[in-house]
C-alpha cells in the first residue's frame, strides 16, 4: 500500500504544483497529463477523460473486472485450463498469487486522479473563481463512488451479510508518500459512496451526455448501490426516476442485436468510450477473450454455461441469440458471446476488431430489472409492479408467457438478468448479494476443481479477493485486516 500512495503523491504534486501548459493540441482526447494544473474547463475535462482512460485498462472496465462477475456468477465455463484468467473461474487465489493485486493498485490510483481533480476545483471555489465547474466536480464525485463501489465489492463481505466487517481504506484527499490508511467497515465504505453520490447530483445535468456521467447515471449507480445494500424502496424510486425521465427508452426486439455495434445507443446511461488508436486493448480486451477458440487466434477463454444456455435454451427465438455464436465445443454449442466485438461477424465501430464497442457499463435495461427486484422485494412487496417492469425485458424472448402477480419470483428476475446482460459484470454480484448458491459448470474443464467446490454460496471465504502480500509489506497495519481464511 505505501508504493501504491507514494506514486499517487508524486502524481498529486505534479498536478497541483507544476506549471500548466496548453497540451489540448499535443494530447490524445482521452489523455491526462501530470504536469497540469486545473485552471479551466479544458483542464477540468482533458483530466475527466484520464480518469475514464484509466478505467478501460484491461485490468479492470476494459476486460477483468466484467470477467470476474461472469466467470464467478456460473454465467461462464472454461473448455481447458491454462489459457489466461483461469483464476476466476477456478478461485485460486492467494495472497500470493492470482491475488489480481491490480484491482487495488489500479483503481486506488484512479481514485487518487479524481481526489486531485475535486480539491482543485474546490481550492478554486474556495479562491472565488467565477468559473462554474459543477458539472465535472459531479463527475469526479459519481466517478469515485462507483470505484469505491467496486472495491468494496471485491475485497469486503456483502452489506447484507456484515457490514461491520472491513471494507476498504476510504481515501478522499492527497495523501503523503508516508501515509499507510487502514480499512474502513463495509458500512462506513458504503456510507462515503453514499455521500459522494448524493453530494455529486444536483452538480449534474439532466441531458444525455455521451461519454460521461450525467444526472441519470449517478442515479443509475444508485440504484445499484441501495439494491446491493437491501434497501428496495429507495432502489426503486431512483429506478423508476430513470425510467419515467423519458431520456432513454429500451430498444425494440429489432433493435436489440444491432444496439452493440453502435455507440451511444437510446438505452445507454454511461459508456465507457475505446477511442480508435488511443491505446486500444486489442488482444488484451474482453472482446478477444470472448472470441471463440481460433477466431482471429484466440484462445477461447471463457464460455457461456450449460446452465446459462439453458436459460436461453427457454426460447429459441429469444432475440439475445444473435449476439451468441458457436464455441470449440461443437458448431451448434452456441456458447461465444460477441457483444464487444459488435455482432457475430466482428462489424463493430471502426476500431481495433477486438475492441470494436464502447464498454456499456450502464444500460436501462439493468434499471428495468432493478425496479422488478426492488418492487418485488420491498417490504410492502408489490408483485404486480414487479411483473410489469419484468416483462419489458422479458419481451425478448416473444414465445415466453409473461409474468405475472402469482408467478413471479427472485430467481425469475434474476435469471432474466442473467440472460440480458451477459458478460456485462452482473451475475456474481447479484448471487452473492441475493444470498443465492452457485453452481460451476466443471464439466467441460474436465478436471477436479481443487480450490472451490462444484457449488458455493456467500460463506465460502473466497467470495471476496485477499489483499495481496505486496500491499500487506508496503502497510503493515492492513496484514492484520487481511480478509478470512487467507
Amino acid at each position: 500500500m505505501k508504493k501504491l500512495f507514494i506514486i499517487l503523491s508524486v502524481v498529486a504534486s505534479a498536478l497541483f504544483f507544476s506549471c500548466g501548459k496548453d497540451f489540448l493540441d499535443v494530447k490524445p482526447s482521452n489523455s491526462t497529463d501530470a504536469n497540469i494544473t486545473i485552471n479551466t474547463l479544458a483542464d477540468a475535462k482533458v483530466m475527466l477523460n484520464g480518469v475514464m482512460r484509466k478505467m478501460i485498462r484491461s485490468t479492470y472496465y476494459g476486460r477483468n473486472f466484467l470477467i470476474y462477475a461472469d466467470a464467478k456468477g456460473g454465467d461462464l465455463t472454461i473448455a481447458s485450463q491454462g489459457r489466461g484468467l483461469d483464476a476466476l473461474y477456478t478461485f485460486n487465489h492467494t495472497v500470493n498469487s492470482n491475488t489480481y493485486s491490480s484491482f487495488w493498485s489500479d483503481i486506488y490510483n484512479t481514485i487518487l486522479q479524481t481526489n486531485n481533480i475535486i480539491a482543485g476545483i474546490e481550492k478554486l471555489e474556495a479562491a472565488g473563481t467565477t468559473i462554474d465547474f459543477k458539472n465535472y466536480k459531479g463527475q469526479a464525485l459519481t466517478l469515485r463512488a462507483l470505484m469505491y463501489f467496486d472495491l468494496v465489492r471485491l475485497y469486503g463481505k456483502p452489506y447484507t451479510m456484515d457490514k461491520s466487517s472491513y471494507g476498504v481504506p476510504v481515501v478522499t484527499e492527497v495523501l503523503s508518500a508516508s501515509a499507510q490508511p487502514l480499512r474502513s467497515s463495509v458500512e462506513q465504505t458504503y456510507a462515503q459512496i453514499l455521500a459522494d453520490l448524493t453530494a455529486a447530483e444536483s452538480l449534474l445535468p439532466k441531458a444525455k451526455s455521451n461519454g460521461y456521467i450525467n444526472y441519470y447515471g449517478n442515479k443509475a449507480i444508485q440504484s445499484r448501490v441501495y439494491l446491493t445494500m437491501g434497501d428496495y424502496e429507495k432502489a426503486l424510486n431512483v429506478a423508476e426516476e430513470i425510467i419515467t425521465s423519458g431520456v432513454y427508452s429500451l430498444y425494440s426486439n429489432t433493435e436489440w442485436v444491432n444496439s452493440w455495434k453502435a455507440e451511444f445507443g437510446k438505452e445507454s446511461i454511461f459508456e465507457l468510450r475505446m477511442v480508435k488508436d488511443e491505446g486500444e486493448l486489442g488482444s488484451a480486451s474482453i472482446g478477444f477473450y470472448y472470441l471463440r477458440n481460433k477466431d482471429n487466434n484466440a484462445l477461447g477463454n471463457f464460455i457461456a454455461s450449460d446452465y446459462y444456455l439453458s436459460r436461453l435454451g427457454q426460447d429459441n427465438t429469444d432475440v439475445r441469440w444473435g449476439i451468441m455464436t458457436y464455441d470449440e465445443i461443437s458448431k451448434t454449442r452456441k456458447g461465444a458471446c460477441y457483444k464487444y466485438v459488435g455482432s457475430v461477424d466482428k462489424s463493430g465501430e471502426g476500431k481495433d476488431p477486438y475492441t470494436a464497442v464502447n464498454i456499456k457499463v450502464i444500460r436501462l435495461s439493468e434499471i428495468y430489472l432493478t425496479a422488478a427486484e426492488a418492487a418485488f422485494k420491498k417490504p410492502s412487496p408489490d408483485p404486480a409492479k414487479a411483473a410489469t417492469y419484468l416483462n419489458l425485458i422479458r419481451k425478448r424472448a416473444p414465445a415466453l408467457a409473461p409474468a405475472t402477480a402469482a408467478t413471479i419470483t427472485e430467481d425469475l428476475i434474476l435469471d432474466e438478468k442473467s440472460k440480458e446482460l451477459l458478460c456485462e459484470g452482473h451475475r456474481f454480484f447479484d448471487m452473492i448479494r441475493a444470498g443465492k448458491q452457485i453452481t460451476f459448470n466443471d464439466e467441460h474443464v474436465g478436471v477436479t476443481m481443487a480450490h472451490r467446490p462444484k457449488t458455493i454460496d456467500r460463506s465460502f471465504n473466497k467470495i471476496i479477493l485477499p489483499i495481496a502480500i505486496g500491499e500487506i509489506n508496503a502497510n503493515p497495519g492492513i496484514g492484520a485486516q487481511q480478509n478470512p481464511g487467507y
